[in-house]
């Protein structure tokens, strides 16, 4: 059960902007990217419409695992400054407007961290998970400390799992705490302290990392969902107007569970990956072969449909109601980015103008309001490649601000990069494109405009009817705005009764017409029609 307070306005209202820290800005001409350098470059957020920036982890750590591997909860990385730099970088932000959330690494530390290298060395703690056996279970690593016995990981080895139980535990394998022993109670008390820490400092919320994996062992998540739903709880009581953003990709049980939003993600089964997949991923860039094959609709051949996405799409809204919302990403950290592989430059329009209007909360990652593009090939860098078809470095490459010096990436030395610019000699980049109002940068602020300006375009607030869901793809926002995409290079015709259509004025409109009942759209056609004249 869910708490009775409604979703905070401002993140109904929002238009979330990723940042990924390392590749964003360098102020300081290091080659890795750091607060000093977003704060630098929050005008162009602000400029874009951007009002909601999260920023993937940024605390202390190893980074064996781009900072997914945390050893201080409560203080920052030295690579991008300090807690004082990310003080003014939040007090910058919200004098634009712009709010910040933190990305909660909850389900798992690094094996440097103070908690773990204490639990190695005394077999009385029980913050983690040990299995103190000849034999190794399956999935656990060797203790490193003088405590015998094998510790659980979460995702790499260097990431020990914090204990928050199992849902069913069995005698014959006593590291199967229940979810209220001293272990578990402990980690949910240190949760609730990191939160309050940061949001008292002037964060507005977090994106939870796994945050289905906390309770092992979990048919259903049903104790991970009463976890979450406790700390929610806690939340209302102690910052009203925080706001909790989930990596689970299942919003129709993330937001029963608590979460105030929850993304749709490429990954998991037909159920979980397929909404995002049959939307975006061409199967090119990041892949994974234990996904299940899907045609994409954003596909220039016209392989796939709207329909993967539609479906799940109904029966999450079916099941959450008003209680949170779907959150849909063009890409992120961790899969392609929507320029990838074939698809070219001129698809990306038709992209952003169904992103912007469909009622879902909006997630840009950065680089993708210029059509960045996916770059293969790259060296792994701080646990970025998975397998052969799922190198995650090639969506992590540097922010294109200028094509002549990149501010500050481009200057350092080689050997000091964080990652590779683009080679391209033709890449997108920000300074280029906003000189150009027929840019994709421009079209994106516009629709954010748009969107922003127009309860009927905002989040879940306007009524959706879908007129058509094949070629053109056609739909109306709140009883107003009509929407037409055509994502595949084909032209593409559609006879439709609509009593406002022939005085429909052209809001966004690239190769599409309306005449005598008729739309006509050109092969990556799209349009906003406001059919209020």
């Amino acid at each position: 059960m869910t708490s009775d307070r409604a979703v905070p306005s401002w993140l109904t209202g929002a238009v979330l902007y990723q940042i990924y820290p390392q590749s964003f800005a360098d102020s300081n001409g290091d080659g890795i990217g750091d607060f000093n350098g977003i704060t630098e470059r929050l005008d162009h957020l602000a400029w874009l419409g951007v009002n909601t920036v999260w920023l993937n982890p940024c605390f202390a750590s190893p980074f064996r695992d781009a900072g997914y591997d945390i050893s201080d909860y409560t203080s920052v990385a030295p690579r991008y400054g300090t807690n004082d730099d990310l003080a003014k970088l939040v007090e910058a932000a919200g004098a634009r407007g712009i709010r910040v959330l933190l990305d909660l690494v909850a389900g798992h530390t690094s094996d440097q961290h103070p908690w773990f290298r204490d639990s190695a060395g005394d077999p009385s703690d029980h913050r983690y998970i040990w299995a103190e056996t000849e034999a190794r279970p399956e999935g656990f690593v060797r203790s490193p400390g003088t405590r015998p016995g094998f510790y659980l990981p979460n995702f790499f080895d260097s990431q020990p799992a914090l204990n928050f139980g199992y849902a069913r535990t069995d005698p014959a394998e006593p590291w199967r705490q229940p979810v209220d022993a001293e272990g578990p109670r402990a980690n949910r008390a240190a949760l609730r302290e990191v939160m309050d820490h940061w949001l008292a400092l002037g964060l507005s919320g977090f994106r939870v990392d796994m945050a289905a994996s906390l309770v092992k062992d979990d048919p259903g998540h049903v104790e991970t969902a009463k976890l979450w739903t406790e700390l929610r709880s806690w939340l209302d009581r102690a910052h009203p107007k925080a706001a909790l953003l989930s990596e689970w990709g299942d919003p129709a049980v993330a937001v029963p569970a608590g979460f105030h939003a929850d993304f749709f993600l490429q990954f998991g089964g037909p159920t979980v990956g397929r909404p995002l997949r049959s939307l975006w991923n061409n199967r090119h860039g990041i892949d994974n072969d234990d996904w299940d094959p899907v045609d994409c609709f954003f596909d220039a051949e016209g392989k796939g449909s709207p329909k993967p996405f539609l479906d799940a799409w109904r029966a999450a809204i079916e099941t959450i109601g008003g209680a949170g919302l779907i959150s849909l990403p063009t890409s992120n950290h961790d899969f392609a980015r929507l320029n990838c592989g074939p698809r070219a430059p001129e698809q990306l329009p038709a992209a952003f103008a169904f992103h912007l209007t469909w009622p879902t909360l909006p997630a840009i990652y950065y680089g993708d309001e210029i059509g960045m593009r996916y770059v293969p090939d790259l060296p792994d860098t701080e646990g970025s490649v998975l397998g052969p078809r799922y190198n995650r470095a090639g969506s992590r490459t540097p922010m294109q601000w200028d094509a002549r010096a990149n501010a500050g990436f481009s200057t350092a030395p080689a050997d000091r990069l964080y990652l590779p610019l683009d080679p391209a000699p033709d890449r997108p980049d920000v300074a280029t494109q906003k000189a150009d109002e027929t840019s994709l940068l421009h079209l994106v602020r516009r629709l954010i405009a748009l969107r922003t300006a127009h309860p009927e375009l905002l989040g879940p607030e306007g009524s959706l009817e879908v007129l058509n869901d094949g070629w053109p793809f056609v739909y109306v926002r709140g009883g107003r705005y009509l929407v037409v995409v055509n994502p595949r290079r084909a032209p593409a015709r559609l006879a439709i009764d609509h009593p406002g259509l022939a005085a429909a004025r052209p809001v966004e409109t690239e190769g599409v017409r309306t005449a005598d009942g008729t739309i006509s759209a050109d092969g990556f056609g799209y349009a906003v029609l406001d059919l209020a004249g």
